[in-house]
């Protein structure tokens, strides 16, 4: 009886008409497999050596590559710098170059070896989460396009909103914050974005913010003085390695006190989290 409930488990089948299976005793019940030729596979051959091992995570950081060289310099075992990289895996450059580095600096080659099996993956943009704050019952933004101009090595990555475009729909991840007191009674339009800015280069980098009428921006040296002047420059240390990668920008857009159908750009706020 095992055997036959096994075979029908593990059955692979090219018909798409439901089985029924009925046991001693029991009622027949219809499964989702096809009907008519069959191939058995026994579980028994396969290889249990082959089990990948099972490791116990650490609610610990990853090390990093300071941490790992200063560990090793201080006279841990390579078998324990090993179960350490295990258990809490390594934020580490376990790149060539990376490598290299860990040996001059005298780490063990079992535990480069363990750096390049359980390192974390290299990060290769950032989780770039936009909100835009609209604070006042206006129907447009004065200056509507908003920009993010970062650095990246030789080139620098440039991306835009159309406000007027993106104010003439209603978005997914789209909310009215009503943020009153007891004197005046403020209605914020709340849009948020959320998509990755591509980095190939590690290190710090630069991050400008600003608004402007032009659709047409590729390079923040075309940007207006006045558009400069009222700009928000930013800078972050972009890591190789990291659990966490978030960066979160928050545009705040205010009516004007002259023209109350248009909003007015305020400011910026720009931060990274990684762990």
């Amino acid at each position: 009886m095992i055997a036959q409930l096994l075979a029908a488990t593990l059955a692979l089948t090219s018909s798409q008409a439901p089985v029924s299976v009925a046991g001693r005793g029991s009622p027949q019940v219809n499964l989702p497999f096809p009907a008519g030729d069959v191939q058995t596979y026994n579980i028994i051959q396969w290889d249990p050596n082959q089990l990948p091992r099972i490791y116990e995570r650490s609610d610990q950081l990853p090390l990093t590559d300071e941490e790992l060289t200063k560990l090793s310099q201080a006279g841990f075992e390579p078998a324990q710098l090993v179960k350490m990289i295990e258990e809490r895996r390594c934020a580490c450059d376990a790149s060539a170059d990376g490598l290299i580095r860990l040996k001059k600096a005298g780490v063990d080659k079992d535990v480069l070896a363990a750096v390049s099996r359980h390192g974390l993956a290299p990060n290769r943009g950032l989780n770039l989460l936009v909100t835009l704050d609209f604070t006042g019952e206006s129907r447009t933004a004065r200056e509507a396009f908003l920009y993010f101009f970062v650095d990246d090595g030789d080139i620098t990555r440039v991306f835009t909103a159309n406000l007027p475009e993106l104010l003439r729909r209603r978005n997914s991840h789209e909310t009215t914050v009503d943020r009153s007191d007891i004197l005046v009674a403020r209605t914020v339009r709340r849009v948020q974005l959320a998509g990755q800015v591509p980095l190939r280069t590690y290190g710090k980098h630069h991050v400008l913010v600003v608004a402007s009428a032009s659709p047409t921006l590729t390079h923040p040296s075309q940007l207006t003085a006045q558009e400069l002047s009222r700009a928000q420059r930013y800078t972050f240390d972009y890591p190789r390695a990291s659990l966490q990668n978030v960066c979160r920008l928050t545009a705040g857009y205010r009516r004007d006190a002259v023209l109350a159908y248009k909003w007015n750009f305020e400011g910026s706020r720009f931060e990274c989290e990684w762990n």
